[in-house]
């Protein structure tokens, strides 16, 4: 391709994303008819409970540690809500704190009572793609320069150093955890919730990386493998050569993790995946008005070994439950009322969920 060809090719893949994000947006602001419209109240209520004044997104349940989820979670939901001064908080305390390593990637993990308060210095992919998708929003949202080409920078290195071929040889790319540690010649270990095909198309578009790319399409291949074999997505998998099982050194379950699942196949825009029907039948079947919600069920299908009762988890059955047709009307509560860091946060993401696609929850 000569340079005049990729100059036009760049400009076409920027004005798609551009135009791709800033409707994504426009559904926020304007709502369809019937459809609450989304004030700044519940991000107000994030900020307080879990933002520190110098940018540090704490989950009060684990320790008051930090992570590279929560702050590229905090960094999306600032971009989205159109909070500068926050992304720039936010921003500011993860260069400083987690971006310690060689790459471009970051520490997964920091503590505030301990010491050394990093003692694990390898990155959790899922926090280094929300990391990148901030950095792309809000290059678009603030027209930033700097953090456009940062988004772009991190794409490329996940692209380069978190994807891998399919052991089965099926021409696919598998998403890894993390850089280092989840691969062996024979076996790739896969958290399936890790894959948010929204943020890696539309960051694959932005670096001009089509490993992302075809890792979204080849992800939700493979969450829908899943769902067809045993119903509900599993939180951890190990792919080798003749095929998948349950992690190794992990609950054969769908738990926590596998929540958001669902939820991101919904906001990708993928209602009818089958990961999304087969939630959605457990859910209308098994989760009950004004009773705990299952959030951890074992391999069978058949056995809840978890229920909550915070809103968030609520909201996302509600979600998919919602996107699924189901008959009884569903709703997402209005209010991220007083939970923990990591419902709430899909509290938020099931809202932004249900405006990006259009849907009436």
């Amino acid at each position: 391709m000569n340079r005049r060809s990729y100059i036009r090719l760049m400009a076409f893949l920027a004005s798609t994303l551009a135009f791709r994000v800033n409707a994504d947006i426009g559904k926020a602001r304007s709502a369809p008819s019937g459809q609450p419209k989304r004030d700044t109240t519940d991000w107000e209520l994030w900020k307080a409970a879990f933002l520190t004044h110098d940018g540090r997104v704490v989950d009060h349940l684990q320790d008051d540690a930090s992570h590279s989820e929560g702050q590229g979670y905090g960094m999306f939901l600032a971009a989205w809500f159109g909070d500068m001064q926050a992304f720039q908080r936010m921003d500011g305390w993860t260069s400083s704190f987690l971006a310690v390593r060689q790459d471009p990637l970051l520490a997964w993990r920091w503590t505030p009572n301990q010491s050394p308060q990093i003692s694990d210095y390898n990155n959790a992919t899922d926090g280094d793609l929300f990391h990148a998708w901030a950095l792309l929003r809000a290059g678009l949202r603030f027209k930033s320069d700097d953090y456009l080409a940062r988004a772009r920078e991190v794409a490329r290195f996940i692209a380069a150093s978190c994807v891998r071929p399919d052991p089965r040889g099926n021409g696919r790319l598998l998403f890894l955890p993390g850089a280092e540690r989840f691969s062996t010649d024979e076996y790739a270990t896969v958290n399936p919730s890790y894959y948010m095909p929204l943020a890696m198309r539309e960051l694959g578009l932005a670096a001009s990386e089509p490993a992302l790319l075809r890792c979204a399409d080849d992800g939700e291949a493979l969450l829908a493998e899943l769902a067809v074999a045993v119903g509900l997505v599993p939180d951890w998998i190990d792919v080798g050569p003749f095929g998948w099982r349950y992690a190794q050194g992990h609950p054969a379950q769908s738990g926590y993790d596998a929540l958001r699942s669902a939820l991101f196949l919904i906001w990708s825009g993928s209602l009818d995946h089958p990961a999304v029907e087969r939630a959605a039948a457990f859910y209308i079947a098994e989760a009950k008005r004004g009773a705990p919600v299952p959030t951890v069920i074992a391999s069978s299908g058949k056995t809840v070994r978890a229920t909550s009762d915070y809103p968030g988890y609520e909201a996302v059955s509600a979600l998919v439950s919602c996107a699924a047709g189901a008959d009884e009307h569903v709703m997402i509560s209005r209010s991220l009322d007083d939970q923990p860091y990591f419902p709430a946060t899909l509290h938020l993401f099931s809202q932004i969920a249900s405006d990006t696609v259009g849907l009436t929850c």
